[in-house]
């Protein structure tokens, strides 16, 4: 009976995690959702010089944010802990070690000015660069005159076999072979104790019994090192599947020149985590053979999932593509939800409401958001006191000052005493008082709506002014009508 699959996403906190990232950890988290397994999230840390703080943290949020969750790692813990690499340090010395005694590894004491003058004559001489393995050779006593004169701790090198073949079978490329004798002697501990890539991780998947290994196609040439690594220490092999990067829409390589960020910031524009789940899902995989459907919720994608599905030639991130999809998650929301998620970023620009009256707010902007950022620009009339426009926009197109002020009073007069303080009631009415004072319904309309929002850009005219209600309406209209007779006035100076 097969184990039951166990995958792991093990990111380096050397920046904030991005959607490249979180490409790869969904379908490690679909897969493993998928087949009833475990997901793993285990911190790769080792790499102490170049840790950016706070970026653990930011990959956990990330994940909350996205509506996921591990089974084992940081702060759920787990049977196979810990999960942070920097804490297992006793485990990958020993094992090291353990490939030393057996003869499959040895201390190397080159100085890093040996290696980077060898590194400078393989160049001049256009030889592929790698470490010409002088330590491997060295007898006792030579090795304890170099442990002497070195000062400092050795690195351990593995010793790569120097004849034959390595071949492992990639879940989506099938079998790859690479020559033994194109591999140096890489190093799996460093001289200050800490592990390189090649170890810690293989070190973790087989005491963390995983199963499967998901990850970017940039370590297919690396793999030869570990599954060499594994028959080193007599241990089965995880099945190995390397994933094509996210590229942009011009076929390269995922930069932020593509709009690529980090994942929180998406959060920040107003995305919904539905949204982006949903389009990082589906990218680079098929989950319709037809190729129409793109909107699945996250039970379909965990139920549709499969690996033989995936696009080995890699997934295009289109940036437009996502704000049509988050644009439509909008639209569905209830509206309830939508103001929910609109407080935060009303709040963020200044705009202090309380959640009934945003819920008011909502119909004007659903339809019409392409993020929830966007919100607050096409809402502020409804939060500010004062309205900041020039006076002459209230001129009608087409109209003198004095029939666009006609037309603001009657409807001014009208606003004030309508039965019903309406969308629908609002508009026929005005309709047919543009008709009384012989203007036409759009040059009034655009007259109100500089008034009532201070812009020629908004929500629709009349369901904003229910939304904002009679007496803001009211107010604003008259002190728009005084701001016309005081321009009238001073055109009237001027002519005297």
């Amino acid at each position: 009976m097969a184990s039951p699959v166990r995958v792991r996403i093990a990111p380096s906190p050397t920046g904030m995690p991005h959607v490249g990232l979180f490409h790869t950890f969904l379908y490690n988290w679909l897969y493993a959702r998928h087949t009833g397994g475990q997901f793993i999230v285990r911190i790769e840390d080792t790499d102490r010089a170049r840790l950016v703080e706070g970026a653990v943290e930011a990959l956990l949020e990330a994940i909350r944010w996205l509506g996921l969750d591990w089974d084992e790692g940081p702060e759920v813990g787990g049977p196979y802990g810990p999960y942070v690499q920097s804490e297992r340090l006793p485990l990958y010395r020993e094992h090291a070690e353990q490939l030393v005694a057996a003869g499959k590894a040895y201390y190397c004491y080159c100085s890093p000015e040996r290696l980077a003058a060898l590194r400078e004559q393989q160049e001049r001489a256009k030889v592929p660069p790698g470490y010409d393995r002088r330590c491997r050779y060295l007898s006792p006593a030579e090795r304890e005159a170099a442990a002497a004169a070195a000062g400092g701790p050795p690195v351990i090198r593995f010793a790569v076999p120097l004849e034959g073949e390595t071949t492992f079978y990639d879940l989506l490329r099938g079998p790859i072979t690479w020559e033994n004798r194109l591999l140096d002697d890489f190093v799996i501990l460093k001289s200050d104790g800490y592990p390189t890539y090649h170890l810690a991780h293989l070190v973790d998947d087989h005491y963390m019994r995983i199963t499967d290994v998901l990850r970017g196609d940039e370590w297919i040439s690396s793999t030869p090192r570990h599954l060499l690594l594994y028959q080193a220490f007599g241990w089965e092999p995880p099945r190995f599947c390397h994933l094509a990067p996210l590229l942009g829409p011009d076929g390269k390589k995922l930069s932020k020149r593509h709009g690529a960020t980090a994942l929180l910031d998406y959060r920040d524009a107003g995305y919904l985590p539905e949204a982006l789940v949903n389009y990082l899902a589906i990218i680079g995989t098929s989950y319709d053979p037809e190729g129409k459907r793109e909107i699945f919720s996250l039970p379909e994608l965990i139920a549709a999932f499969d690996l033989r599905h995936i696009n080995k030639a890699g997934a295009v991130f289109d940036l437009r593509k996502l704000d049509w999809m988050n644009g439509y998650y909008i639209r569905q929301l209830p509206q309830p939800d939508l103001a929910r998620r609109l407080l935060p970023f009303l709040e963020a620009a200044g705009l202090h409401a309380d959640l009934a009256y945003v819920e008011r707010l909502v119909p004007l902007v659903q339809e019409r958001l392409t993020k929830l950022a966007d919100a607050p620009a096409l809402l502020r009339f409804a939060f500010v006191d004062e309205l900041d426009y020039e006076a002459k926009n209230l001129i009608g197109k087409g109209l003198t000052a004095e029939a666009s002020r006609e037309a603001l009073a009657a409807a001014l007069e009208l606003l004030r005493t309508i039965p019903e303080f309406a969308d629908a009631p609002l508009e026929a009415a005005m309709r047919q008082l543009a008709d009384a004072v012989g203007v036409k319904s759009g040059q009034l309309f655009m007259i109100l709506r500089w008034a009532v929002t201070g812009t020629n850009v908004s929500p629709p005219l009349f369901a904003s002014m229910e939304a904002i209600g009679r007496e803001r309406t009211v107010a604003r209209v008259a002190v728009a009508l005084e701001r016309l007779d005081a321009l009238i006035a001073e055109r009237g100076r001027g002519a005297n």
